[in-house]
């Protein structure tokens, strides 16, 4: 049996103890690069209507050289409540339910481990590389939101025509600069957008934030036969040199999308174009200046890892009753009251918070 194998979603008790050390990855140098953090949804959902639902998404717990899960834990007074996968995937998940009116209230808690990742590019050969596995060839596929003809094809076609067509990495990387160089972070976007790239390539407008600029990289990046996928998840600390991308403490807001490709013989490379954007935006920068030049060289092959993982999943059913139909993604806590759903992107109004604490050795460091 796998490691991940055991049951590391428990529930009913309030305390989580990290009791599980590292697996050893044969890309990772030192365990001394793990950092340790603990995650805490507080939900107290308003108490009319007669039945209550929440869904909560969870640290992926797919073990990697630089996310490693160390479960979670639940308190509260739901009258059902489990932990869970989202249909069709491995994807963690947290399931609560209320019937009758009154107090309803939520604590889930997940402890996690994460270590800068980098790729390393330079030494990378395409020549007699293998073919893409079976288990990889679902990233070749259209979603809702990201289909793979008509504009979206045409406009990575475009793209890619002057580049080897034996060189997916070339290929890739034509694709981050032509979406950095013609997309922009858009803050009048609610939460993260949607990542509907056909409604921006038709519209010729090409802003949004990161759930769009990021799907719009892998959106074309399929269309020209690359595997890829957008990575759900939320900053979970401050970032050690760029203050803007990040954030520690109260993170209510501060769910964040990033996207990878493959490459065969060498796995998933990370990317993240929407992150250049905003370094720009929210310091003032023009996308010449050295420090945004340096992020999107960077950014090409790593991710800085004060941001955690959920999931990959698209078009998301969360239950087949469920007011909100189809999600484009799981990025957010999703509650249903009755028949009224409740605004995810406003945490008041909600009435959610998400915490981020250090484990530093048996303690916590709060701020």
């Amino acid at each position: 049996m796998k490691r991940r194998d055991f049951i590391k979603l428990v529930g009913g008790s309030a305390a989580l103890f990290p009791i599980i050390i590292p697996p050893v990855f044969s890309q990772q140098a030192s365990l001394s690069r793990w950092r340790s953090y603990r995650l805490t949804y507080r939900v107290d959902l308003p108490g009319e209507g007669k039945r209550a639902r929440l869904w909560l998404p969870l640290p992926d717990t797919n073990d990697t050289p630089y996310q490693f899960s160390q479960g979670s834990v639940w308190s509260g007074n739901a009258k059902i409540a489990r932990f869970d996968t989202i249909a069709g995937t491995a994807s963690p998940m947290f399931y609560a339910e209320w019937h009758g009116d009154g107090s309803r209230r939520m604590t889930v808690s997940s402890v996690i481990k994460t270590a800068d990742r980098t790729v390393n590019l330079e030494n990378y050969s395409e020549r007699g590389r293998s073919a893409i596995p079976a288990d990889i060839k679902g990233f070749l596929q259209p979603t809702k939101y990201i289909p793979l003809d008509g504009i979206v094809r045409k406009t990575a076609l475009s793209i890619t025509k002057d580049v080897n067509t034996h060189s997916p990495l070339k290929a890739a990387r034509a694709i981050y600069n032509w979406v950095i160089d013609n997309s922009y972070r858009d803050q009048a976007t609610r939460g993260c957008g949607r990542g509907d790239i056909k409604s921006m390539l038709e519209s010729n407008n090409l802003g949004g934030k990161c759930a769009d600029l990021n799907a719009l990289f892998v959106g074309l990046a399929r269309a020209a036969g690359i595997p890829a996928r957008s990575h759900y998840g939320i900053r979970i600390d401050e970032s050690a040199t760029h203050k803007s991308l990040g954030k520690f403490g109260d993170i209510s807001k501060e769910q964040h999308c990033r996207a990878e490709f493959y490459l065969a013989g060498l796995g998933w490379v990370p990317v993240d174009p929407a992150d250049v954007h905003q370094l720009a935006l929210e310091e003032g920068l023009p996308h010449d200046h050295l420090k945004v030049i340096a992020l999107r060289e960077k950014l090409f092959g790593s991710w800085e890892m004060n941001w955690v993982a959920f999931n990959h999943a698209t078009d998301i059913m969360l239950a087949r009753d469920s007011i909100a139909g189809t999600l484009p993604f799981f990025m957010y806590p999703h509650a249903e009251i009755g028949s009224h759903q409740q605004d995810s992107l406003e945490p008041a109004e909600f009435t959610y918070k998400i915490i981020s604490t250090e484990l530093v050795g048996t303690g916590a460091k709060l701020s």
